[in-house]
Order: C-alpha cells, then structure tokens, then sequence
C-alpha cells in the first residue's frame, strides 16, 4: 500500500453512473451548514418513524436531584414518587418516551372540562404530527378526552371556544393561541410537554417562544421536558423552563467501544481506499455494512463503484423526503440491500442488527476541521451492538486524517490499530 503521497486532492469528478444498471436507492440528506436546522428536525423525525417498536438499550441512567430529600433516593413505588413533578429527561428514539408522556398527559385529563388541560409543544410541524398520531392512538381507550393541533394551517378566530382537552402544537401557533387569539387560557394548563428540545433551540424563534409560553402557566403546572442530546446550550434553555426538576441523564456510551475491533488503513487517495475495500470485502463475510462518507458526492462515486463490482447498494444523497428515506433504512433493515452508502444521516439512532462492519471511507470532522468524536462514537456504534463484536475500519489518506485518528484515540483512550489490506491472511484474522 503506498504511503508516501499525503497530499489532500479535492475531488472535482462528478460520479458518471448513466451506463451503468444500478441498484442504487436516493433519499433525502442534507450536508451544507445553512441547512443545520432542517437537519436536526429531519433526524429526529427520521428516528421517530423508523422506531416502530422498542429498542433495548445499554445505557446507564443518572438521576440528578436538586432536592436531597427527594423520594427517588429511596422509592420502591411509584406511589411513593408523590407525582406530579418537574421533570428534564434525556431520551433516545424508540425507548417509549413519547408514550409516557402522553399518558402522563392523559392520566391528568378531567374530560368532564371541555377545555385545555395539557400542552404539548414539537419543533416543527411534521414532529408534531407524529407525536398527534401517537396521542390519537392511546387516546382510543379514553374517547371522552378530545386533541386539537396548533399547527399552521389550522386557523381559528379569535376567542373562540377549544373544547379539546390535549392541544400539540408548534410554539408559534400555540404563543398565538394562548395570547393574540385567546383560544387556550393558559391558567388552566396543568400539564406543560417541551419535546425534541435541542431540536426547539436551533430553530430561530422557538427558543423564546417556547419560554414566553411557560411563563403564562400557573406555578402548579407539572413541566416536562425532552431532550436526545444535552448540550451546555439545552442544559441552560431546559433549566430557564423547568424550574426545580428532576433530572434523568444517560451516561455516556463510550464503554460500547469495547466491543468494537477498531483498525486503521493508510492509503493516498480514493482509488485506493476502493481499493483497500475490496480487498475487506474480498477476504471476509460480511453481513451487512455501512459506509460513512463526507461528501454526497463521494458518496455517489463510491456507491457506483461498488455496484460495478456486484454488491448491492443503497445510497443516501440529497433529493428525497424523509418519508423516503424512512423507507429505504427499512429496505436495509430487511436485508434487500447488503451496503449502505451514507453521510451522518445514519449515525445515530438507527439499529440494524445485521450490521458487522462499519466503514469510515471519510473520518468525521466539526466544522473546524478537527476531529468529531460524538459522530465517530454514532457512526461505529451501529456494529457491536445486541451482545455482538464489531468491526470498525477507517480509510487515512492525509496527515490531516492521520491526527484526525489520533485525536480519536487520544479522547477514547482507544489504540487504534494499523491494517494491511494487502495481507489477506492479517485480514481473515481481524475478523475472528
């Protein structure tokens, strides 16, 4: 393997794939910094609708009390919590958070008042949609509680009557509603739901929206708030809504790195990490595998490649909906295509328990060009899991990759070992 060339070369060569039959499937990214936002509310409810069931997860949970008195130091039942109480809790998709919330909600419900009772508020639109369906679901065992959604679209006149007992709504149009239009009195409120809240923050708006909204409530009013990630910028938005709460965190999930085979490949460019590929794929079995690039268009050279080769494909680039995407994880999900040709879109949330290997074709870097540590953990985390070993691969081709690599291994305190992928015989070994 040549080792001698570090140089960074820019690739200008669009990906010409008209001649060639591929079994290559597109759904929606978004790669630029201006589209951060829409990033972070597409992720999120990307997981939401690929998480039809339950995940099992190996967190563990810290539960931080402002209160040394209080009751989860010694409860043995839920009686004993003395509920309602604050609460800011850090919640990954598909572990049932959406559902203890709405029956929290619904447990509060007198539906012998025909008006507001309990406030739900989602980043956009689309969230708030499927937290709806979620809401309308478990409500069919209670039909005398009525929803009503606060979202665009959805115009009502000023001072007119809501009966519905649930209101999920956007903070703009739920402000309006409690304010402006005096359709929702918010003194009556005694249930406050913020969800998706480092979504909330990097939304231009909501953020002040949402704590003009909890100001109008009364002092009784049980807040909750929701959050994936927990940031210094979350941790202060959620303490300015929630005041005293109790607070459930999930430590950080580095110990998973324990039961992932991390290795490194030196090569000069991306002919030779193709390369370097091939020669994995050609020495191992592997079940399923995910490919982390950079660029989309990295990406779309990548998986085009991969298909002259025979392997079936599917590409993440940047033309489809959520809905479609949704739709292709699942494809991968049941085994219809073996790789999956990705950027972050797939980092984080998503468990496909045929995945054996993980390929960083490109490392992940911030946007100061150092070296992304959370996404690395995300992207390798989708091996190893469900009791299983992993295999996690990264393509060097630069010094800039190189101390990329080294700064990895210096924050997981992981030694990251150098492969040889013209040795067929050290790679059979890597994957016993």
């Amino acid at each position: 393997m040549a080792t001698d060339s570090w140089a960074l070369a820019v690739d200008k060569q669009e990906a010409t794939t008209d001649s060639v039959s591929l079994n290559i499937i597109h759904l929606s990214l978004f790669t630029c910094h201006s589209c951060l936002l829409e990033d972070k509310a597409a992720q999120s409810l990307l997981n939401k609708m690929i998480h039809t069931s339950l995940v099992n997860t190996t967190n563990q949970v810290e539960v931080l009390q402002r209160d040394p008195n209080s009751p989860l130091y010694s409860v043995k039942t839920f009686e004993e919590l003395r509920l309602p109480q604050n609460l800011i809790a850090q919640s990954q998709s598909g572990t049932g958070k959406t559902a203890a919330f709405v029956l929290a909600m619904l447990s509060h419900v007198d539906p012998t008042n025909k008006w507001t009772q309990c406030l739900c508020i989602a980043p956009t639109y689309e969230l708030a949609l499927q937290t709806g369906k979620v809401i309308e679901q478990m409500g069919k065992f209670y039909p005398e509680v009525k929803l009503a959604y606060a979202i665009r679209g959805n115009k009502l006149d000023r001072g007119a009557k809501l009966q519905e007992q649930i209101v999920i709504g956007t903070p703009g149009t739920v402000l309006d509603w409690c304010s402006k239009l005096k359709i929702i009195n918010p003194k009556k409120i005694s249930v406050f739901v913020l969800d998706e809240a480092d979504v909330m923050i990097a939304t231009q708006g909501h953020q002040d929206q949402s704590i003009r909204i909890q100001r109008m409530l009364p002092k009784e009013c049980q807040m909750l708030l929701f959050s994936a990630t927990f940031e210094d910028s979350v941790w202060k938005f959620a303490e300015r809504v929630v005041p005293d709460p109790n607070i459930i965190k999930l430590k950080r999930e580095e110990e998973t790195l324990d039961t992932i085979k991390q290795y490194y490949v030196l090569c000069s460019d991306k002919e030779e990490k193709f390369t370097a590929l091939c020669n994995i794929y050609g020495a191992i079995t592997i079940a399923q595998a995910m490919i982390f690039c950079h660029t989309r268009r990295t990406a779309g050279w990548l998986a085009a490649e991969l298909t002259k080769e025979g392997h079936v494909v599917a590409l993440l680039s940047g033309e489809m909906t959520v809905e479609q995407r949704a739709a292709i994880i699942e494809r991968f999900r049941e085994g219809k295509e073996k790789v999956l040709v990705t950027t972050n879109v797939c980092s984080r949330g998503i468990d496909v328990e045929q995945v054996s290997v993980v390929i960083n074709f490109d490392l992940p870097m911030d946007k100061d060009g150092n070296a992304d540590n959370e996404t690395y953990l995300h992207r390798i985390g989708r091996t190893g899991r469900f009791g299983k070993r992993g295999l996690a691969v990264n393509m060097i081709d630069s010094k800039h990759s190189m101390n990329i690599l080294n700064q990895i291994e210096e924050h997981f305190n992981k030694k990251i070992n150098k492969l040889d992928t013209d040795d067929l015989d050290e790679i059979e070994k890597i994957s016993n």
